[in-house]
């Protein structure tokens, strides 16, 4: 506003008579006034990018979002995203200053435990919500200083599902504000061929129409949004953006046969999608709710909803209404056939649905099986027909029958495999376990109607509703059973996927030790291949003082979600106290060691000097199995005039025995390699790569964060120096972040200080350099002389390097570490 009133005065004033000088200012208040729009409570997001690899209807999406405080206070900043209901988080993580720090997956009552833990403390908990018909809310924050970063990147890995003849991905669009660098990229390769593809957005305008690109041809397609920011906002001169809505790419593949079979690594999957099968025709009872609760907006999404399905009805379909609410009745005697003028009669009836009584669930589906029943037996209705029932209801049954088991045993008991059951349940106060259990021994499926929605879309995204099925019941089950999902890597990843869901799936149905086995099976499979689903949390620790708090993102299931009365929430994104992660041991430079000891809120370091090549052991834990060995290099010549040679790492290996998983770093390349396979990335990769036991991110150009189970992290710094330096050769630097998760056993030249030591400073005094006083140190009863100083961690700043007062050791750390240090000098790296 200020900036406004300022322009005005411009131009009113008399005095500035220049032409020019005018439009220098209005230019550079317009100039403000953009970058005040982007910065919003202090944070800029400056940055946010969907990318989406879609490889046989298998998406792996990555969101990432940049954003930095611009004010002279911390701030709070929020990454917000809803993510499709089908999807599962497979990674989560966060970079301030140049630090990542990777989520990892846990069984879900181990990571409850640490909530309640953080609760009891009085830590702050934050909220993954289910708000949608479609999606489900991953919320996370983190309190971020003046001037700092931060970058949230988020993965989720989808099956897309062909609705009305096409694959479908959706993307919700809600940055919340300006963004000066925003995109959604889409790349698919389909081996079969792509044979159309397209993109919308409900927020896409006319102006906007034009920002999405899109290029397919054979196997490949590319779509990318990039809107500018003049783009985004909703009018010339406001600040609110337009992106708020669902971005979504629809495609189909080319079907030269009904079916397609992909190997890969001796994994396979096989999609069977039939083409050109004869229409059948369908039997509909709708079973409809009208007790009391169902009054005011259920009842008239109810009314929506049946409008918008007889508007889809053929005119070779038969179908009916029964109405239970106290008591039962029904529209007409027996089905009838959708006519014209049966339609019309149908939309009077339907507007004409009002509520009374209490709810009679039993009598109502039992009513509607007896009316298939005899429209079968009386041949009124095509011998070559598909019958389905479809129940909507908001409460629970408390007239006749009430008990939810006894109801279901029957219910299955009358359909006899012979119909389809859907239930769809309005809002939370629904039983939606029973109805899923339900549906799911009725061939069927459950399906929630959120309040504040629009039930007749909701309706319409299920293809079973909307009636665009068109294979009898054994071609259906017949496809069903000739796909097998197998994965090799992606394909293998695929596989686990489906697998999961299915388990889960029957999981639901299962009771006794059938559900304890398909629980278990399904738990393993989401610990190995990193997904979130309802049986597992991931934790994300995250660096702070001494409220150091940890995420655990989440994924509810929908009984979870009806616990709150209005918003679905489950225990998502929650704190738990660790380890102070500024205190670390770390190698780095010609080399120095750093050790801290937070008992003394103090460090000390040390220097090695040893010939180029050596080979140091720096940490070897024989209880984890872990090691990590560094070989030196040396200058590109030896300069003569010096005492002693410069040298750095120039490789270091990292190892877990008990995983038989070896990593070899060098300023050029990471190399991992275990029994089988060996695989090699560059400096140059912005890389996340998750397998069993082992989780390793590449900062392009910057850093490696390396996890190894539940192990200590490790971050690999990279120094770079000019390449026609006629001296210095690009390094590394090693930093060891939660090491108290070795065991005690570990020793090196790092390990041996990962558990508290203790010592005392005396007798300080000038020495030979008067800004870096001597004193007397005490050690395990040994008297050391050492010099008050300063190494360098080039943690967050590579080339600069933060400045950290130790109190150095002389001679190699003699008296410091355990016997002298040729005794750590190894034959190999590994």
């Amino acid at each position: 506003m200020e900036s406004h009133i300022l322009l005005c005065i411009l131009l009113l004033t008399p005095a500035f008579t220049s032409s020019d000088f005018l439009v220098t200012h209005v230019r550079n208040i317009k100039k403000r006034n953009a970058d005040n729009d982007l910065v919003v409570n202090g944070i800029e997001i400056y940055r946010m990018k969907i990318d989406s690899k879609v490889t046989s209807r298998f998406a792996h999406n990555l969101i990432t979002s940049r954003a930095v405080n611009r004010g002279n206070v911390h701030r709070e900043v929020f990454f917000d995203v809803e993510l499709p209901k089908t999807a599962f988080i497979t990674n989560f993580s966060m970079t301030i200053d140049g630090i990542t720090y990777p989520g990892n997956i846990k069984e879900k009552e181990a990571a409850k435990q640490q909530y309640e833990k953080a609760v009891s403390k009085g830590q702050t908990a934050g909220l993954v919500k289910a708000s949608g018909r479609k999606t489900e809310k991953f919320t996370v924050s983190v309190n971020i200083a003046a001037g700092s970063k931060v970058t949230f990147e988020l993965t989720y890995e989808e099956l897309l599902k062909r609705h009305f003849g096409k694959y479908e991905m959706f993307i919700k669009v809600k940055p919340k504000q300006l963004v000066k660098d925003f995109e959604i990229e889409v790349n698919i390769f389909e081996p079969q061929g792509i044979s159309e593809l397209e993109a919308e957005g409900t927020f896409i305008t006319n102006d906007l129409q034009n920002v999405i690109k899109k290029t397919f041809s054979d196997k490949k397609g590319h779509i990318s949004f990039k809107p500018t920011l003049d783009q985004q906002r909703t009018c010339e001169n406001c600040s609110q953006s337009l992106l708020d809505g669902e971005f979504t790419v629809k495609y189909d593949v080319k079907r030269t046969t009904p079916d397609n079979l992909q190997i890969v690594n001796g994994y396979f999957v096989h999609f069977f999608a039939p083409t050109n099968l004869p229409k059948l025709p369908k039997n509909v009872i709708f079973i409809i709710d009208v007790s009391g609760s169902m009054s005011g907006r259920e009842i008239e999404q109810t009314r929506e909803a049946l409008l918008k399905i007889l508007d889809d009805i053929k005119e070779d379909d038969h179908f009916n209404f029964i109405l239970f609410g106290s008591n039962v009745h029904s529209w007409k005697e027996t089905l009838i056939k959708a006519t014209p003028e049966n339609l019309d009669e149908a939309r009077k009836f339907v507007r004409s649905i009002d509520t009374e009584g209490l709810t009679n669930l039993y009598g109502g589906i039992m009513k509607g099986i007896d009316m298939l029943n005899a429209a079968h037996e009386g041949n009124f209705v095509p011998k070559r027909s598909a019958s389905i029932i479809i129940m909507l209801t908001d409460g629970q049954p408390n007239v006749g029958i009430s008990n939810t088991q006894d109801i279901q045993t029957h219910v299955k008991k009358a359909i006899e495999g012979k119909y389809t059951l859907y239930n769809l349940g309005f809002g939370y106060g629904v039983d939606y376990n029973f109805l899923e259990k339900m549906a799911l021994e009725n061939k069927g499926l459950a399906r929630r109607i959120y309040p504040d929605s629009d039930s007749a879309l909701q309706l319409q995204a299920n293809d079973a509703l909307s009636f665009t099925t068109q294979q009898d019941k054994e071609q259906t089950a017949k496809a069903f059973q000739e796909q097998e999902y197998i994965f090799g890597d992606f394909i293998e990843r695929l596989w686990a996927y489906l697998t999961i869901e299915q388990l889960l799936e029957k999981r639901i149905a299962a009771s006794g030790e059938e559900k304890e086995n398909l629980t278990a099976e399904a738990l393993d499979l989401s610990l190995k291949y990193k997904f979130v689903t309802p049986l597992t949390s991931m934790v994300v620790t995250k660096p702070e003082d001494d409220e150091n708090p940890a995420e655990i993102a989440d994924k509810p299931t929908e009984a979870e979600a009806r616990s709150a009365p209005l918003v679905a929430q489950a225990s998502p994104v929650q704190y738990v106290h660790s380890s102070n992660p500024t205190w670390y041991t770390s190698v780095d430079g010609d080399p120095h060691f750093i050790i801290s000891v937070p008992q003394k809120e103090d460090a000390i370091c040390f220097n090695i000097n040893e010939n180029p090549g050596a080979v140091l052991s720096l940490i070897n834990d024989p209880i984890t199995g872990i090691t990590v060995n560094g070989e030196l290099i040396g200058d590109k010549k030896a300069n003569n005039d010096a005492k002693v040679q410069n040298t750095y790492f120039g490789k270091l290996g990292i190892a877990n025995k008990h995983l038989d998983l070896k990593v070899t770093v060098t300023p050029e390349k990471i190399t991992i390699q275990n029994e089988t396979e060996k695989t090699t990335f560059t400096w140059l990769d912005s890389v996340r790569l998750q397998q069993e036991g082992l989780t390793l991110i590449i900062n392009k150009k910057k850093n490696l964060v390396l996890s190894m189970d539940s192990s200590a992290s490790f971050v690999i710094v990279l120094h770079q120096v000019w390449k026609k330096h006629p001296l210095h050769k690009d390094f590394l630097g090693l930093y060891t972040m939660e090491s108290h998760k070795l065991s005690e056993q570990t020793h090196g030249l790092l390990g041996q200080f990962f558990h508290p030591i203790d010592f005392t400073i005396l007798e300080i005094h000038p020495g030979a350099d008067p800004k870096k006083p001597d004193a007397t140190m005490i050690f395990k009863n040994k008297e050391l002389t050492v010099t008050r100083g300063w190494q360098k961690d080039y943690r967050r700043d590579p080339e600069h390097g933060i400045d950290i007062p130790c109190w150095f050791v002389h001679n190699n750390g003699a008296g410091l570490i355990d016997g002298v240090h040729t005794d750590y000098i190894v034959s190999s790296l590994f």
